[in-house]
């Protein structure tokens, strides 16, 4: 039997139908393309931008070692046996000539104590107290703090008999030049660490010990010291000139500090006085045979 061909007719609906969805999946296609494409290049992005940087590392500045002091400082400016602002600034200025910095040398641990590290950073910077628990406690909370405790052996209400006994004694043991590591002077310190002896101060400072009553050591040794050590150890400068040393004075309006300091550091050394602070500059010698600290002042003067 002969099989008659079928012809196969499209409908019109089919046709419009597949016409019809034919964008909407074009549409769908550019979509995701766009949002893979999107997708990769942000992607990209990210791993090739550059990493961030690495957290800043901690650093020792002098403006941070300034800052901590100031902040100390302030924080018990409502005292009043603190510095003024003239007092401060003579002593800055000092330190701010050293060149290069100083071998600053302070009696007393004071409200100050921490600005004068500051303000002398990078020189060497030692303090001397009575008191040995304050000494410790400074160096268990701050680095490389360098201080040392003194036993003084004098006396406020001594300070008269102790002034005579130097004049009587100015050509041997008490005199102006000498090791004060092996004196015998009643008014020498001579138990500090022995290199302390050996460096050339350009800046010392006598704020202490204390002095307010007759049974306290007062500042008479540490006035003879000073002038004792900016005689002897002074060395020479780079134009060949004799160095000199500049020792302030703190409570300079009390008897025994004007006194000693006239006796040991003299008048005619003295450069200026800022409200209770006096500033003198002790010049070192190598005249051996010279027993006067002070011109028009001989050993035969009694008090």
């Amino acid at each position: 039997m002969k099989s008659t061909p079928k012809l196969i007719v499209f409908h019109p609906s089919l046709y419009k139908q597949s016409s019809s969805t034919s964008p909407s999946h074009r549409l769908w296609l550019f979509t995701f393309v766009t949002l893979f494409t999107f997708t990769f290049f942000l992607t990209l992005f990210k791993n090739t931008s550059p990493p961030p940087p690495p957290p800043p590392t901690t650093e020792y500045h002098p403006s941070d070692a300034v800052s901590s002091a100031l902040l100390h400082y302030a924080s018990i400016s409502n005292t009043s046996d603190k510095m003024t602002s003239a007092e401060l600034n003579a002593i800055a200025t000092s330190l701010h000539r050293c060149s290069p910095p100083c071998n600053f040398l302070i009696f007393g641990l004071t409200h100050e104590t921490l600005l004068w590290r500051a303000l002398n950073h990078g020189g060497r910077t030692v303090f001397l107290d009575e008191n040995e628990y304050k000494i410790s406690k400074f160096e268990q909370n701050f680095t490389d703090f360098e201080g040392y405790d003194v036993q003084y052996t004098t006396k406020v209400g001594k300070s008269a008999e102790l002034i005579d006994y130097a004049r009587v004694h100015r050509k041997d043991e008490c005199r102006p030049v000498q090791n004060l590591l092996f004196s015998d002077c009643k008014l020498a310190i001579n138990d500090l660490p022995n290199h302390l002896y050996e460096i050339s101060w350009d800046v010392i400072l006598i704020d202490g010990p204390r002095g307010y009553s007759a049974k306290m050591p007062g500042r008479m040794a540490a006035i003879f010291t000073a002038a004792v050590m900016g005689r002897s150890h002074g060395g020479e400068t780079k134009s060949g000139k004799r160095k000199s040393t500049e020792v302030f004075v703190h409570d300079y309006g009390r008897e025994v500090e004007r006194v000693f300091s006239e006796e040991f550091l003299c008048k005619e050394n003295l450069v200026e006085v800022k409200d209770s602070l006096a500033h003198f500059v002790v010049k070192e010698t190598n005249k051996g045979d010279n027993f006067d600290f002070c011109i028009g002042k001989s050993s035969s003067n009694s008090s």
